[in-house]
């Protein structure tokens, strides 16, 4: 009853989610007009971006500009600098690999952190902040944004897009109208993107976290692991008040092909920061986060469980060392210890067997890929 009467309109909920940073990083790869990605929905300008957007599709029909001539590698770093600007969701760094592969583009994630390292964060929007989308919309927008980058060259801004404009005729009359909630390039928020790429012997391939909204205590962290095989578990482990101030809840088998399907770890997350352990306790899967999650969330752990990534060796009360600072994901042990336990280690039977879902389990690829779909080879 609550929802009902606290939600009546439509329009998607207002943050720096999952939907509106891939709406946002739509603009940013020239696939969508400007405001695609902060209009609310009860703007008559949305109405009148559609038409607009229908009468640019033909435009680009008689010009015989395709996709892939918009989405090139260079786009893809433009929208890399952008989603680190704003501080996006940490599912960006599965959808934009993803889109990337489809595009004929090699997208890893070792770019990430080279684009992150010398963009500024200029955007606190919700959760990492008290700022929403509509705000960002009076202030200017996306390509208020892309315009503060581009004073100091971040971006390419010769490429085409879907107006029919360059990157830069599309942006340079853009202003930043509201100093507080784009920060102007000169005062970011940080010097650094609002997403860090972390590696280490517990994630070699990767795992992800959006920085720009973890505490400052929880940056170097190391505590013990309590390691549940499923998020239900983990979440009555928190709830019962099982998990104290300065452990890492691991969360394991929810991957692309564990899960199946890379399940989105929102209620764990939620329960704790309701518990009140946001700024003491962290949390670990190879599943994947809510867009509105915060705190020391690191999610996309690859390799997974499901094919023996070392999140499945780590066992209750190890000790795991987190430094996102310098990108770091460690727990402790000894590589005799490693090769026993990998030694002792099973594959687990499918939770799915038959259909579609076993079908995507057995094709899919890791997270740091963006968990597309291949062929296995025979």
């Amino acid at each position: 009853e609550f929802e009902c009467k606290a939600c009546p309109t439509c329009g998607s909920c207002s943050g720096m989610y999952t939907a509106n940073s891939m709406n946002c990083l739509t603009e940013v790869l020239g696939m969508g007009l400007g405001g695609n990605g902060t209009i609310p929905a009860v703007y008559s300008d949305r109405i009148r971006l559609a038409k607009h957007a229908g009468m640019k599709v033909m435009e680009m029909l008689e010009k015989n500009i395709r996709p892939r001539d918009i989405m090139t590698k260079d786009a893809f770093m433009n929208a890399l600098t952008v989603d680190m600007a704003l501080g996006c969701s940490t599912n960006s760094m599965l959808h934009l690999p993803a889109i990337a592969h489809e595009a004929g583009v090699e997208l890893n994630l070792d770019i990430a952190n080279e684009i992150s390292a010398i963009t500024p964060n200029l955007c606190h929007l919700a959760p990492a902040g008290h700022t929403y989308i509509e705000e960002l919309n009076e202030a200017g927008g996306v390509y208020a944004v892309m315009n503060e980058l581009d004073k100091k060259n971040l971006l390419h801004t010769d490429l085409i897009t879907v107006t029919g404009k360059t990157v830069k005729e599309n942006i340079e009359n853009c202003k930043n109208l509201n100093p507080e909630v784009i920060r102007p390039i000169e005062n970011p928020y940080s010097e650094t993107g609002g997403i860090a790429v972390l590696k280490g012997n517990l994630a070699p391939d990767s795992g992800v976290v959006k920085r720009s909204a973890v505490a400052p205590e929880m940056m170097v962290h190391e505590g013990p692991a309590r390691v549940f095989d499923c998020e239900e578990d983990a979440i009555e482990a928190i709830k019962n008040g099982k998990i104290n101030a300065g452990d890492v809840v691991v969360i394991r088998y929810e991957g692309p092909k564990g899960g199946p399907g890379m399940r989105e770890m929102l209620n764990p997350t939620s329960a704790i920061m309701g518990m009140g352990l946001g700024s003491s306790v962290a949390l670990i899967t190879d599943g994947r986060f809510s867009g509105a999650s915060r705190g020391a969330a690191i999610g996309h752990i690859s390799p997974e469980a499901a094919v023996g990534g070392p999140i499945a060796l780590v066992e209750e009360g190890d000790t795991i060392r987190i430094n996102i600072p310098e990108n770091k994901l460690d727990f402790v042990i000894s590589e005799e210890e490693l090769k026993e336990r990998r030694a002792k280690w099973q594959p687990r039977t499918p939770k799915i067997t038959t259909g579609y879902l076993a079908r995507y389990a057995a094709m899919v690829t890791s997270g740091n890929r963006g968990a597309i779909l291949e062929i296995p080879k025979i």
